[in-house]
């Protein structure tokens, strides 16, 4: 396991670090650890997650991160308290686009992110889900976004949530502000797949170890490329994706993987 970066030593009430990590084979699993505040995105632990993701984007041993929480809750969203604890005008700002571009990073890393949810994905936490490249659920999870409840309406985790589910499914659960279920939130793709808590981890596990298994190359690739074409309209889409084809046609990953399937043995990646 590779000792946490001092940057993401961040003491909680506790003091504990705000973030762990984890790492083994290839994969990274970063934990939200304020579990006495169902991991509520303060700014101490949207620093200290940002700071460890900015790392693993640089970490070439890192193939895949997996995205979980301490406790009973996968993150019930912005922490409350500290906000109305400093009711500035420039803190909330400031707050925002931290917020934002921590969202960001976990789209714009290398390394796919999977989201292993247990628990609760509130608000800011639902958005989190959202933004992640791929979201895995217990059966006994629960998601909302539940501004509009309390006068603050979730618009910046509507961004990632209208990104992730349908138009109606969307504006239900922003307007309305109820609690979803597993399944629901499997149904209307928030997440990938809700399977039985006790297979959570197994289910997660085997998903990251097969995107481990992969040229990390390509990964970077695909990954960029997908974020990037969503946004184009679709003669523009096929031109950059047709660019994006040809440059990773010419990558020693796509020879070698190419030929390897040809000739039916198992390929030897070395990322370029």
């Amino acid at each position: 396991m590779n000792d946490t970066p001092p940057a993401a030593r961040v003491p909680n009430s506790d003091d504990a670090p705000l973030v762990l990590r984890e790492d083994r084979d290839g994969v990274a699993t970063l934990t939200l650890n304020r579990p006495q505040a169902r991991n509520a995105l303060s700014v101490g632990l949207m620093g200290a997650l940002q700071a460890e993701l900015d790392a693993i984007h640089q970490d070439s041993t890192v193939r895949a991160v997996v995205l979980s929480g301490a406790g009973s809750a996968f993150c019930a969203g912005h922490d409350l308290k500290e906000m109305r604890a400093n009711p500035d005008r420039a803190a909330y700002e400031s707050l925002f686009v931290q917020c934002s571009k921590l969202m960001l990073t976990v789209s714009r890393i290398r390394q796919p992110v999977i989201a292993k949810v247990h628990g609760i994905a509130t608000a800011a936490g639902c958005q989190l889900v959202a933004t992640c490249d791929l979201a895995y659920c217990a059966d006994t999870a629960r998601f909302a976004t539940p501004g509009v409840n309390i006068g603050l309406f979730c618009s910046t985790p509507m961004v990632a949530l209208s990104r992730a589910v349908g138009r109606k499914a969307a504006m239900e659960m922003l307007l309305l502000g109820d609690l979803i279920g597993a399944d629901e939130a499997a149904r209307i793709g928030l997440v990938n797949r809700a399977v039985p808590a006790d297979r959570l981890d197994a289910v997660v596990a085997e998903a990251a170890g097969k995107i481990a298994a992969k040229s990390p190359l390509t990964l970077a690739i695909g990954k960029e490329a997908f974020y990037r074409q969503i946004e184009l309209d679709v003669e523009e889409a096929y031109a950059y994706a047709a660019r994006v084809m040809t440059e990773n046609m010419l990558a020693r990953d796509a020879e070698e993987g190419i030929d390897a399937f040809l000739q039916k043995r198992p390929p030897v990646w070395c990322g370029q």
